[in-house]
């Protein structure tokens, strides 16, 4: 039986419930007012939790705003971000995205933005890594293991290191809240913008200082229709043994 909504260009085994809900995954960004039960955004979270966490330590910390009035509270930040967006990175389309589409999908920015106080929910997934525990024996047995040319690069990218290395325990949850959301009917899209205002965000919402913030999920349910995803064919970016 075919599923509905799947590309034709999907895998012969999109018939399954995962591969149909990968495949119409649309950022979603026009939401209707109703408000998302607790217990369904709990079911979110706990899909988030259930993924991958380096070295199983479990750091993640979730915020969820539903409350009306702290959204609107959240409204001017929300606006002064995707505008500072809107003026740089988001001002011409991507390579390759016909520039109707990307109209459409600008229009889409600006209606969240314009109706972001109605947003049913609000999830920030926060991580922070403890101090390491490294003694003088183990540097030593590092320098020896990656030799002298590797362990002086990772001193100058030591800071890249560290925020892949974090931001590694947040997404691959952060990808399983999204599965979540899609595969219940939900309306989801994955934004950085509030980094922009980071320190704004953290103070509106409590947020201690030293945790650090990965994304601002507005989640609720669609106005619009799941549909098909548009993405480059396989073929076009596999690299097969080598680049």
């Amino acid at each position: 039986m075919n599923t509905p909504n799947v590309p034709s260009d999907a895998p012969a085994d999109a018939d399954s419930a995962l591969f149909a809900t990968m495949s119409t995954m649309r950022a979603m960004r026009r939401l209707r007012p109703d408000p998302v039960p607790d217990e369904v955004l709990d079911r979110l979270i706990q899909a988030a939790v259930w993924g991958p966490s380096g070295g199983n330590m479990q750091r993640y910390e979730y915020v969820v705003v539903t409350d009306p009035g702290v959204m609107a509270e959240l409204a001017p930040l929300w606006k002064r971000c995707v505008d500072a967006y809107l003026a740089t990175t988001g001002k011409y389309a991507p390579a390759g995205m016909d520039e109707a589409a990307y109209g459409r999908m600008v229009a889409a920015i600006e209606y969240q933005r314009d109706h972001f106080a109605e947003t049913p929910a609000l999830i920030i997934p926060c991580y922070q890594f403890p101090e390491p525990r490294i003694e003088e024996e183990g540097l030593r047995r590092y320098a020896e293991a990656l030799g002298a040319d590797a362990t002086a690069r990772m001193g100058r990218i030591q800071e890249r290191f560290s925020a892949l290395a974090e931001g590694s325990c947040v997404y691959p949850g952060v990808q399983n809240l999204l599965l979540a959301a899609r595969g219940l009917g939900l309306a989801a899209n994955l934004t950085l913008w509030h980094i922009f205002l980071e320190e704004e965000w953290k103070a509106a919402l409590g947020i201690p200082e030293e945790m650090n913030t990965f994304a601002a999920i507005p989640v609720g349910w669609p106005l619009g229709r799941f549909g098909p995803v548009s993405r480059r064919p396989v073929a076009e970016v596999v690299h097969r043994d080598r680049w």
